[in-house]
């Protein structure tokens, strides 16, 4: 089957190879690429388009004209619109195409676009690339083309299940995330192969090249829309020998973390928050809450937050079964929102193909004063370090969620609130709702057992659990008395059982002293 580019124009085509793309064609063309010293496609973007020529009002005026989107002329299942380089995307991205058999590259063409009142085209070369790509699929109506995902910006993309928002992101990788000696590195998408679907495709497959100063990698995306959307992703990692590096002024420092599967998402208050904003909106956030599902069964629960200092909290595990960023408030009256539609925003869950083995899954929380800065971080973190040069293979699963179809973790918290002690006022006061269908079927006489603990630095006074008729939950009611010279956080872990069994997931907690 010989490739064809929909209404591209004869400009944007350009070197038909023969070749059956797949993972192991782009991990070669990654590996070769590791044994060379990192080159910033950032070097290669022209003068006119950098963010001190091209403002944000001049990057507005661009617009992709819909009409040329990849596939549009070809009745397919599936489109893609291109961002246009410049402002802050100053890193261009080279897509190419491909079907079974053939792969050819999409050059720039500045007739997908309309620059208004723009005078820049004809400073602006055909290689220069892309910012990055939008997918368009009738997700949610069959006669409208709803936008499914994008890839823009490093390695950062997200993707839609139906009748939700966009909120949180995926990344492709994330290296030294957290860390306050050293500056993080952020990998970025140099290269994409998109290819083109059938008219009966419920599936749409991409494979792409992650370059940065200590790594390339190969990465395979099988993206199937719908009520929920999912991403399979398979990735090959290559990472760059002590002698392939560009030498750093300063000297870089070895690597601490590698993060695997990062999510990053925004938490600016809630129901837990103790710092309290000038906003008229009784929550903002886009995830509330870490889900994380141990190889024994376990799973935990840990309530978002943005303190005052940066926080960066790991939970060791061996073979982790699953976690996510979870947006588990769904009512609207929640956010009083009408702008940001916070309540429709995806959680998204990772599952991990096989056996990851030993390590830490990190939660990295910023401090934030405004609902604009993605402050929260979530990734794996292997024990065993990649080696240079030897490929690194993994893959996992990406549900992009709101549970409607998909229940990640049936007898959970459903709220955290945090105050003083009306009693003591140096005591901290927690009262956390749980409900599900096992605690559903507890009667008042026959109440499930609280099983709490602190950290050392901490003694928790009261545990006490009623049920909440009013809302049909479980609260618990937890006070913890800080030792007085305490100024580190304290962690704090709570599970309902009935007998021998766990009734709910454990919320566990990680408080700072003010």
């Amino acid at each position: 089957m010989l490739l064809v580019l929909g209404l591209l124009p004869r400009a944007a085509m350009a070197r038909l190879e023969s070749a059956e793309v797949n993972l192991d064609y782009v991990a070669k063309k990654a590996e070769d690429r590791a044994r060379k010293p990192f080159h910033s496609p950032r070097a290669d973007l022209p003068d006119i388009l950098r963010a001190d020529k091209l403002t944000y009002d001049k990057y507005r005026e661009i617009e992709f004209r819909h009409d040329r989107a990849l596939w549009a002329a070809d009745n397919l299942p599936y489109r893609v619109e291109f961002f246009h380089p410049g402002y802050l995307y100053e890193e261009p991205v080279h897509a190419n195409e491909f079907t079974l058999t053939h792969t050819q590259p999409i050059r720039f063409v500045q007739d997908f676009f309309n620059y208004r009142k723009l005078d820049i085209q004809k400073h602006i070369p055909a290689n220069t690339g892309y910012a990055g790509f939008r997918l368009l699929h009738p997700l949610n109506q069959p006669d409208k083309w709803d936008e499914v995902g994008s890839f823009l910006g490093a390695s950062y993309f997200r993707l839609l299940g139906k009748n939700q928002g966009y909120g949180q992101s995926a990344r492709g990788l994330a290296l030294d995330c957290g860390e306050t000696d050293r500056p993080e590195e952020f990998p970025i998408f140099t290269d994409w192969w998109l290819g083109k679907p059938h008219k009966d495709d419920d599936q749409l497959r991409l494979f792409a090249i992650l370059d940065s100063v200590s790594c390339v990698g190969a990465y395979g995306f099988l993206i199937r829309p719908g009520e929920t959307t999912v991403a399979d992703v398979e990735a090959i990692l290559f990472f760059r020998a002590a002698d392939d590096v560009r030498p750093l002024n300063p000297p870089r420092k070895p690597r601490v973390t590698v993060g695997l599967a990062p999510l990053t998402s925004m938490f600016w208050f809630g129901k837990n928050s103790e710092r309290k904003f000038d906003d008229y909106r009784p929550e903002v956030h886009d995830t509330d809450g870490l889900l994380l599902r141990m190889e024994t069964g376990e799973t935990l629960w840990r309530p978002l937050n943005n303190a005052a200092v940066m926080r960066h909290q790991r939970f060791t595990a061996n073979n982790i079964r699953g976690f996510g960023l979870l947006q588990r408030e769904r009512n609207f009256a929640a956010y009083q929102d009408i702008f940001n539609h916070y309540h429709q925003t995806p959680s998204v869950w990772v599952e991990p193909h096989g056996h990851w083995g030993e390590g830490g899954l990190h939660l990295v929380e910023l401090s934030t004063q405004y609902e604009g800065l993605d402050n929260v971080v979530a990734f794996w973190d292997p024990k065993e370090t990649p080696k240079p040069m030897k490929p690194y293979r993994f893959g996992y699963t990406l549900y992009w969620t709101r549970e409607t179809d998909l229940k990640l973790s049936e007898n959970k918290v459903v709220a955290t609130r945090i105050g003083a002690d009306s009693r003591e006022g140096n005591r901290r006061e927690f009262v956390i709702d749980f409900a599900g269908p096992k605690l559903e079927a507890l009667s008042p006489e026959n109440p499930p057992r609280v099983v709490a603990n602190c950290s050392d630095n901490g003694t928790l006074t009261e545990s006490q659990v009623f049920r909440n008729e009013f809302a049909n939950t479980w609260r618990v009611i937890l006070k913890l008395q800080p030792k007085s010279d305490n100024h580190d956080p304290i962690d704090l872990r709570c599970t309902l059982t009935q007998g021998e069994e766990a009734v709910s997931e454990t919320w566990t907690y990680h408080w700072s002293p003010p």
